[in-house]
């Protein structure tokens, strides 16, 4: 399991290799698996604010990024 700071700290290396902005603040949102599921994170760059934004979607088990996205506005 890991926690919220090794999250970040994962999400801000996938923004690195991928080139992307890692923009303050940010929306950590840790989710919880229903029904044997693992749990999840859930961040948000640029969190409430228009423009560049990226958003990581991160396994809170084994810390594997789920899925990436990221808006460059």
């Amino acid at each position: 399991m890991i926690d919220r700071e090794r999250a970040i700290e994962l999400a801000r290396q996938v923004a690195v290799e991928r080139g992307w902005a890692f923009a303050e603040p940010l929306e950590v949102l840790q989710r919880k698996g229903w029904f044997g599921r693992p749990g999840r994170f859930e961040i948000e760059t640029n969190a409430g604010s228009k423009g560049t934004k990226a958003r990581f979607v991160i396994d809170a088990d084994s810390g594997a990024v789920l899925s990436a996205g990221y808006i460059p506005r």
